[in-house]
């Protein structure tokens, strides 16, 4: 079942989500050469509990750590190490969730270390131009599944490929609620979008084939 959340659980949602923004902003300026995932791990949670959250990662289905720290072909769910150490040419998502007051927050950014290839500023160009085309199909009785649609019009249309396995979702009191939001598919499909749906849109591309691993620590996909 989709919830749609009324004006006052709208705003008790706000902090949760401001506070993922403020720790975001606050690791990502972090990323550096010779920073190790696991010092941004640390920071991470430092800076969610001293706000009033917890993270809510941590122990999710047994997943180690408050981060999910994904550096270059991996995709999603990369748990931080201390022998993961950044150099320049990198790029790493950095995807963290926050309860707070009783709801939850979840946002990424992917973000490079020192040089990279323009190729791979493209990739984060596009990327995130996606993530705008998917924002602007949010609207009052439009298709659930237009906003997948315009993701993955946009990605190809650059020669870049979409990760299918992996989709967005909608959040709320819980961290994954219903509906899943795809980043493929024709227009016009799904449920329609109505006042009060929280949702997590969240693209992820690649610039070879899109077909996924889970390598053998049970958590980290790759390309």
């Amino acid at each position: 079942m989709i919830i749609c959340r009324s004006e006052a659980e709208l705003e008790r949602m706000r902090p949760a989500n401001q506070l993922v923004a403020d720790v975001l902003a606050a690791v990502e300026a972090a990323v550096a050469e010779g920073v190790s995932t696991w010092d941004l791990d640390v920071m991470a949670e430092r800076l969610i509990r001293d706000g009033g959250g917890e993270p809510a990662f941590k122990g999710y289905r047994g997943f180690p750590a408050t981060l999910c720290t994904s550096v270059n072909e991996e995709v999603v769910h990369g748990i931080p190490s201390k022998g993961r150490v950044l150099k320049s040419g990198d790029v790493i998502s950095i995807d963290m969730g926050v309860r707070l007051g009783g709801y939850y927050g979840d946002a990424a950014v992917t973000v490079p270390v020192g040089r990279v290839p323009e190729r791979t500023l493209e990739l984060l160009r596009v990327t995130r131009e996606s993530l705008e085309r998917a924002i602007a199909e949010v609207k009052v009785g439009a298709r659930l599944s237009n906003i997948g649609h315009a993701v993955q019009q946009w990605v190809e249309r650059h020669g870049f490929s979409v990760v299918r396995e992996f989709v967005g979702h909608g959040i709320g009191e819980r961290l994954h609620e219903e509906p899943q939001i795809p980043n493929y598919g024709p227009p016009g499909r799904g449920p329609k979008l109505a006042a009060g749906m929280v949702l997590a849109s969240e693209p992820m591309v690649a610039m070879g084939r899109a077909e996924t691993k889970i390598l053998a620590d049970g958590w980290t996909a790759v390309t």
